[in-house]
């Protein structure tokens, strides 16, 4: 028998991703890309409902409460999105909230200042006006790294191997929120795994006027069935003799939303009242800030992969990074109970539904953008059990991770030396984080307890980050083992052309600034 021949047992590396329908740059039909606009705006509902229904609780805030954080959250989402895709990266990435900066967060809530308040809705606004300062002082540190092209120089320490840890924990780092969730109400969560797989994959093939309406859709039509197959659950009265944990999980009636949003109601900046300052506070959050900075990173690069573009310049990348800082000082304006960050389970429906456009994108902003002033319509959809989401993450988050894992095909997997720093990464990038989450589970606070509350959500807050651990291992071990001798190895010499602006002629396609703004900020 002949031997086979090298390229038919292995393939080429590619610098952009193929099979996409729609990359950054071409558009759908207008139908179709507002239905997938809408798509993107339903997904960013899990994290924008979610992150506000933890917290207001605990803040003394009511379902009046809630129910304004999340329309604010959802409207200052939509801004930073049209901000993002337009002035920053350029990519299709929708900017939502960040699960990092919830440890700095419930330090303030629990602060003693703040705790004794005795009156609840007092020590809601108080808390409120608390995160709004350390937010506000905080988006400093993106905006200086940002603006000043910091992070681009920093970038430059960057390779196709140290990223791979990185950008595979963007999605493999969020494991707890995908099936862990799902467990608590498995009647809803395991047919919506199951359907949503079914849809977009084994039936893809399925067309509607030569549109894969399956595949494209899937996840529209699996949370619209799936809601409506919850509902006759908790309309039978299925739910009715459970534990007040599954209803909460289950039941489409628990979250109090709908009754609680007014009809029409527009945020607006300072809405819960001036701002105040405290240093520690401002400390604490400033390590949210890097954290949700290096989970942009990669999902950055990830998003770009997802779009067929190239790596973002090293310029384009500090660029985006100084708009996501704008994002941050907008949420802390507005009050928002949360940072800014890239959504990874946004990035992760690109390559569901194939389709990386930068428009289907902006459509979704400004959907976010009016559903967020049209409450009671905003909160129909809002009121989706989250088990439905966490088993949509299931996949996507799945999906982003093994983007990060695609970067391999650029490096030199045969090298001992390339195995030690992947294994060792992935290894401690899960490991670290895990070891703080059960440690502050068993003794209500995390492994860093000192009289020094700022030093302690510090460093509780970057190692509770699984992307942010493997960055600081991988980068340093690549930058430090044998790193002369092994510029080949680690992917370099197809990295460097990515590096600036001029380096790649189809850079000029991707990422230039719209209203021809490149000849009053030129691209270095």
């Amino acid at each position: 028998m002949e031997a086979p021949k090298p390229e038919e047992i292995s393939h080429p590396p590619m610098d952009q991703l193929q099979g996409l329908e729609y990359c950054i740059d071409s558009n759908p039909s207008w139908g179709e890309a507002i239905a997938l606009g809408f798509q993107h705006y339903i997904l960013a509902l899990g994290t924008a409902v979610m992150i506000p229904s933890f917290l207001v609780p605990l803040m003394g805030g009511d379902d009046g409460d809630k129910v304004r954080v999340v329309q604010t959250l959802l409207f200052v989402e939509g801004i930073n999105t049209l901000l993002q895709t337009l002035f920053g990266t350029r990519l299709p990435t929708v900017i939502g909230g960040s699960y990092a900066f919830m440890v700095p967060i419930i330090s303030i809530i629990h602060d003693s200042s703040l705790s004794r308040i005795e009156d609840p809705h007092l020590r809601f606004l108080s808390t409120m006006r608390a995160v709004q300062g350390a937010l506000i002082v905080s988006s400093s540190i993106q905006i200086i790294l940002g603006y000043s092209q910091l992070w681009a120089i920093c970038s430059r320490f960057f390779s196709p191997l140290g990223m791979v840890p990185v950008i595979a924990l963007v999605g493999f780092g969020m494991f707890d929120r995908g099936f862990p969730v799902v467990g608590r109400c498995v009647e809803i969560g395991v047919p919506m795994l199951i359907l949503f797989i079914a849809l977009s994959q084994y039936l893809k093939g399925f067309h509607i006027r030569q549109l894969p309406i399956l595949e494209r859709f899937a996840l529209l039509i699996t949370v619209t069935v799936i809601w409506a197959y919850a509902h006759l659950l908790t309309a039978s009265g299925a739910y009715k003799h459970r534990p007040e944990l599954t209803q909460i999980n289950c039941r489409t009636d628990r979250a109090n939303l709908i009754s609680s949003a007014p009809w029409i109601k527009i945020p607006y900046p300072l809405q819960w009242g001036a701002p105040t300052f405290d240093a520690g506070h401002a400390f604490g959050m400033m390590a949210a800030v890097l954290v949700s900075l290096i989970e942009s990173t990669g999902a950055f690069k990830a998003a770009s992969r997802l779009a067929s573009a190239t790596p973002p310049p090293a310029h384009v990348l500090s660029r985006g990074i100084g708009w996501q800082g704008i994002g941050i000082l907008l949420s802390g304006l507005f009050g928002t109970l949360s940072g800014s960050t890239v959504s990874i389970e946004n990035v992760g429906l690109l390559g569901s539904t194939r389709v990386g456009s930068r428009r289907v994108i902006q459509i979704s902003a400004g959907l976010m953008i009016f559903f967020s002033i049209l409450g009671k319509f905003g909160a129909l959809f809002a009121s989706i059990p989250f088990t439905i989401f966490a088993a949509v993450y299931c996949v996507l988050f799945g999906l982003v991770a093994s983007v990060g894992l695609s970067f391999l095909q650029f490096t030199n997997m045969n090298s001992m030396r390339n195995l030690f720093i992947t294994g060792v990464a992935l290894f401690l990038g899960l490991s670290v984080p895990d070891y703080f989450r059960e440690y502050t589970a068993k003794a209500f606070h995390g492994p860093a307890h000192t009289n020094a509350g700022w030093f302690n959500d510090f460093i509780n807050t970057i190692f509770f980050s699984p992307p942010t651990v493997a960055l600081i291992v991988a980068v340093f071990l690549d930058n430090t083992l044998d790193y002369k001798d092994s510029a080949r190895d680690r992917g370099m010499p197809w990295w460097v052309k990515f590096r600036t602006f001029k380096g790649d002629g189809r850079n000029e396609e991707f990422y230039t600034l719209p209203f021809n703004l490149n000849q009053f900020f030129p691209p270095s």
